[in-house]
């Protein structure tokens, strides 16, 4: 009875409907275009603050890549201070050691050795205080080419050289101290210094603008001394390239 009902219901208001039809005007009064032209001005600005939404977006996105990339540079940089400062500890270290090394040859100098091997550690001493205690790094230099010129062949030698390259690197002058570095790589091959030697010409290369130079010495301290701290640096300034 009620399905009747409603089927009633239905029918009649679609004969009303049909009788009657609807009226041009809206409900507020406007035409079909003036509906038409209303509906299409509020989908321009939808479209309008959609694209400038989206333009924000992609402004914001690319602010937070740049920070990104100055996040990452900038721990690359922390990286290689960090990886310098430990290089510094193990070259103080390596002096210590061989500091320990000469009062040991001067006690025995002064039992039985000859008189030359106190004047080589001497000399040797003195030129690395003038670095590390007095910090005259100019009067240095002629003191360390005095001492690989009188002792070639000294046990000191290679550090002799490797100090010279450092002290010539960081004054820029980069011919002398490429040749005592390539002097430590070529005459020491057994030299603790020598992987730290290759990292130095490497970087002289770099200065110079030759990374394909660099390239290869990077690569020899990579290959020859894979567990050290030169080759850390290697790998740093490789990815650099």
């Amino acid at each position: 009875m009620k399905k009747a009902v409603l089927t009633a219901a239905i029918l009649m208001s679609v004969g009303v409907a049909v009788a009657a039809p609807a009226p041009v005007e809206d409900i507020a009064g406007g035409s079909t275009d003036d509906r038409v032209a209303r509906l299409e001005r509020m989908l321009k600005a939808k479209q309008a603050s959609e694209y400038e939404t989206q333009q924000r977006l992609d402004t914001l996105q690319q602010e937070v890549l740049d920070l990104r990339g100055l996040s990452e540079q900038q721990n690359y940089q922390i990286s290689q201070m960090l990886q310098r400062q430990r290089q510094l500890y193990e070259d103080i270290a390596n002096l210590t050691s061989s500091k320990a090394a000469a009062a040991a040859t001067v006690t025995t100098t002064d039992s039985s050795g000859p008189s030359s091997s106190l004047g080589e550690t001497a000399s040797y001493e003195r030129a690395v205080n003038l670095v590390l205690k007095e910090r005259k790094y100019d009067e240095a230099i002629p003191a360390f080419r005095d001492f690989i010129k009188q002792y070639p062949e000294s046990t000191y030698a290679a550090n002799a050289n490797y100090w010279l390259g450092q002290l010539l690197y960081n004054k820029g002058e980069l011919a002398d101290a490429a040749n005592a570095f390539d002097t430590v790589v070529k005459q020491f091959n057994d030299s603790n210094k020598r992987g730290d030697s290759l990292v130095k010409l490497g970087m002289i290369a770099e200065k110079r603008s030759d990374s394909a130079k660099a390239k290869v010495y990077y690569q020899q301290v990579v290959k020859e001394y894979a567990n050290s701290a030169a080759a850390r640096i290697a790998k740093q300034q490789l990815a650099g390239l």
